[in-house]
């Protein structure tokens, strides 16, 4: 259903109650003023669809995927693809892919399966602000099925 849609656009798959993924959405919106990144909540109907069609193995409790030119990236490496199109000095964390992929996803599972207790989680996904409705997967899907 979504398989063949994300050709030419990337899209951010988040944890929508943590708080540490809710933050990462802003930081990353705030860094790509081009627009490159929609959003969507791991927990969604759409995103659960995205995560069968492309037959995605969340290794533990996975927060971040990133669906870029058709193929879906998980745990460090999504995180390394990710700064690396944003803006301003965060692209200096792009010298993380030089340390061992084992070593770089053991420290992205060990934070991903301790977030809640780190950073805390809400009760419901995050709600995004008029602002930053169109970076929305979902907003954008109602959005055209009520202009239909």
């Amino acid at each position: 259903m979504y398989k063949n849609r994300f050709r030419k656009q990337s899209v951010i798959l988040f944890d929508g109650v943590c708080n540490l993924c809710s933050g990462w959405v802003q930081f990353v919106i705030k860094r790509d003023s081009k627009g490159i990144f929609k959003f969507a909540p791991l927990q969604s109907e759409l995103g659960n669809s995205i995560i069968k069609d492309y037959n995605i193995k969340m290794k533990g409790k996975a927060s971040i995927v990133l669906i870029e030119h058709n193929i879906a990236h998980i745990e460090s490496t999504a995180i390394l693809r990710i700064v690396s199109q944003l803006e301003g000095p965060i692209k200096i964390l792009r010298l993380f892919s030089l340390i061992p992929k084992p070593i770089r996803d053991n420290t992205y599972r060990f934070i991903s399966k301790n977030r809640y207790r780190f950073f805390g989680r809400k009760e419901s996904c995050l709600i995004p602000s008029k602002e930053i409705q169109n970076r929305f997967i979902k907003m954008e899907t109602e959005s055209r099925k009520i202009n239909e």
